[in-house]
């Protein structure tokens, strides 16, 4: 089977980077982008799109428009589709004739236009960990949604929330992933008759990419129905940090990690010779507020009065662990910056956009490509750890090896 990737959401291309370093150095053929979207609305800039353009060619199935303005018929044929789709509400509305619409910018419906149009046989997903608690008021109504969509579409699915660091990367950011593939595929058949303890155990795209303790037993539920409205109104379910849905029928369990290779922490990637810049000035005690537990009297829009509290964050970062999960707020006065103890001088500083970089696994100066400093950490922010799509990458690569 050709390796043809249609990338989504692009960014400035972790996915892409994760995915063509599984097979450098390997007898196993290349990935082929076919077709990569990235557009950032609101912005007159388009940085993370000229960096992608920057490292990987400006081509013209390399589009900077927004996705819901393409027609997906149009998008080439693949046959792996990646994207890291924004998490937001997943609830669908009734719309008499026109049938099942999700909500304005909600950008789900957008990969689920792209399945619906070229049916590619595999996809990976990834999405913040609460996507499967969401929404609070609903647990796992949206995504039960995702889903159901995929089952409509002729797809089995299997998850896994993966915190980097567990596989001794170095950041602790947990995410969900979400790995797809049609039934009819080589893959799907060889999964029919398996069990589904085994699939989530050992025998699972997830499993055999990042190992698990074996657990027991699975909780096992079954999506009601392929109707989006149906599910949007009244279901809810537990899903567990590992699962696999087939025809409907819903497996899951929760992950305990089972690695005992070399972990990676701060200290190993930091740079030397840091300018004077990245320095904490006189304004130490705004940092030590920002960081420290603290209770406050807030008043809501009603009027009600009640006690805002956090605990403390470890100030400055230890340099002796993986990162903190990174935000797009990297690098601003605020309290889930990281400050750390330079290498060289033992006084505090902030993270360089290079050691940011390298905190998502991208090469040196990835993002130097013309846009801001601070937008350099926005972009890492919004990024994923190349090496767990490296990964994922390198099971891939057997499972296509294996389609005819």
């Amino acid at each position: 089977m050709e390796k043809n990737i249609c990338e989504l959401f692009a960014g400035v291309g972790g996915f892409r980077v994760g995915l063509e370093a599984s097979t450098k150095g390997t007898n196993h053929a290349p990935w082929e982008t076919v077709f990569a979207d990235q557009w950032e609305p609101g912005r007159k800039r388009q940085d993370a799109f000229d960096c992608y353009c920057t490292h990987f060619g400006k081509r013209p199935e390399y589009s900077n428009e927004d996705i819901g303005k393409i027609d997906k018929a149009s998008i080439p044929d693949h046959t792996l589709l990646v994207g890291g789709f924004p998490c937001q509400d997943y609830s669908v509305a009734r719309t008499g004739a026109q049938g099942i619409e999700g909500k304005k910018g909600v950008l789900w419906w957008q990969i689920r236009d792209t399945l619906e149009a070229k049916r590619p046989p595999f996809v990976l997903l990834e999405n913040v960990d609460r996507l499967l608690k969401s929404p609070a008021s609903q647990r796992g109504r949206d995504f039960a949604i995702i889903l159901a969509s995929f089952w409509a579409l002729g797809y089995r699915v299997e998850w896994r929330v993966v915190n980097a660091a567990d596989y001794g990367f170095v950041q602790r950011r947990r995410r969900t992933f979400i790995f797809a593939y049609r039934e009819g595929t080589a893959y799907a058949r060889r999964m029919t008759t398996a069990d589904p303890l085994a699939v989530v155990n050992h025998d699972g795209f997830f499993a055999t990419t990042f190992p698990m303790q074996e657990s027991e037993s699975v909780n096992e539920g079954t999506l009601p129905t392929q109707d989006l409205a149906e599910i949007s109104d009244s279901f809810a379910f537990s899903f567990e940090t590992a699962g696999f849905m087939r025809n409907g029928c819903i497996y899951t369990t929760k992950a305990v990690p089972d690695y005992n290779g070399p972990h990676t922490v701060l200290r190993d990637i930091m740079d030397h010779g840091v300018a004077q810049d990245f320095y904490l000035g006189d304004d130490l005690a705004k940092w030590e507020y920002l960081k420290g537990a603290k209770k406050v009297e807030r008043t809501a829009r009603n009027g009600h009065k009640y006690t805002f509290s956090e605990g403390p964050i470890a100030f400055p970062d230890s340099i002796d662990k993986p990162a903190r999960t990174m935000l797009t707020s990297e690098s601003t006065t605020n309290r889930s910056t990281h400050v750390i103890t330079d290498l060289d001088t033992g006084r505090l500083r902030l993270l360089t956009p290079e050691e940011a970089e390298a905190i998502q696994g991208f090469p040196k100066g990835w993002t130097d490509t013309g846009m801001t400093k601070r937008f350099r950490y926005f972009c890492m922010g919004n990024a994923l750890v190349t090496g767990c799509v490296k990964r994922m990458g390198e099971t891939l690569n057997v499972i296509f090896e294996n389609e005819p």
